[in-house]
């Protein structure tokens, strides 16, 4: 009788737990996943005009100084000689195929990468990650759209196909390789402008894409300006060193490599007081 009675009571209480806790369970999983995109907003056209005045090496110095990681993007390399590319991030993830995902995912024009399509223009990029060095993420057909859109490029680090055809669509293309295979069978689109991870870099929507012959870099939004005011400092710096060796050739190790800050009484130091270089502080490492 006690049993029972324990038993008819434990239900409803259980009942209610349950109305209560998975509304608290459902909040608590959506602030855990955060924004996508960086809160202070996508790099502005006028800030990414000057990213793409600096070379991916600039880039990759000025992340070092300020001890983030590399976000070079590893495999993507540009399918034609002389591209380039600087833009916006436009977002796209692959999952691995799965019969109920390919069910369960948006058909058709509604499919998450063409909605990924529709976001790009000449100031973006879209970043493809894809399941698999070897994997298709796409081509000539699909990408058509890309030219119609003047898309500012593509990156991805799996592999395009139809490689003639996208030479001849005009915009920048960046992948681990060339493939015939056939995307579906391998891997599904499932996710439009999430963070994604490419190429071991994660990459949020509206990070600053910038790619040139040696690969591709991934500056973050969020601290866009203090890369580009590092990267450009040590440009300027470089430039003085280079033309110096070649007036005075001997090793380079005198000036070089360098990392802020840089002292006064050091060679590099008396060679950039010489030429009127304000070094102290090093452009955007104030706070560093």
């Amino acid at each position: 009788m006690l049993a029972a009675v324990r038993r008819s009571v434990a239900r409803p209480l259980a009942a209610v737990t349950a109305r209560q806790v998975l509304p608290v369970l459902a909040t608590q999983r959506s602030m855990a996943m955060g924004p996508a995109a960086s809160p202070k907003g996508p790099v502005s056209d006028e800030l990414l005009e000057k990213l793409s005045t600096l070379s991916t090496q600039s880039l990759i110095d000025g992340l070092w100084v300020m001890g983030w990681p590399t976000a070079f993007i590893e495999g993507a390399r540009p399918l034609g000689k002389g591209m380039k590319c600087a833009g916006r991030a436009v977002t796209l993830n692959f999952v691995p195929q799965r019969p109920d995902i390919a069910v369960d995912k948006p058909l058709g024009m509604e499919s998450p990468e063409y909605e990924a399509f529709e976001k790009c223009g000449p100031n973006e990029i879209l970043v493809m990650a894809s399941v698999g060095p070897w994997e298709s993420v796409g081509g000539d057909i699909k990408f058509l759209r890309l030219k119609q859109l003047g898309c500012g490029g593509l990156v991805t680090d799996g592999s395009v196909r139809d490689t003639d055809e996208l030479l001849g669509y005009g915009f920048p293309v960046f992948s681990y390789s060339t493939t015939p295979k056939q995307g579906p069978a391998a891997m599904q689109p499932w996710e439009c402008n999430g963070v994604v991870e490419c190429g071991k870099t994660v990459v949020r929507p509206g990070d600053a894409i910038i790619g040139d012959q040696d690969g591709v870099v991934c500056v973050p939004a969020s601290h866009a300006q203090q890369v580009y005011d590092i990267a450009h400092g040590r440009e300027i710096v470089e430039v003085i060193i280079k033309d110096e060796l070649v007036k005075n050739p001997g090793p380079p190790g005198k000036y070089y490599p360098f990392k802020p800050p840089i002292k006064p009484e050091s060679p590099l130091g008396k060679l950039l007081t010489s030429k009127g270089v304000v070094f102290e502080p090093f452009p955007g490492t104030e706070g560093l």
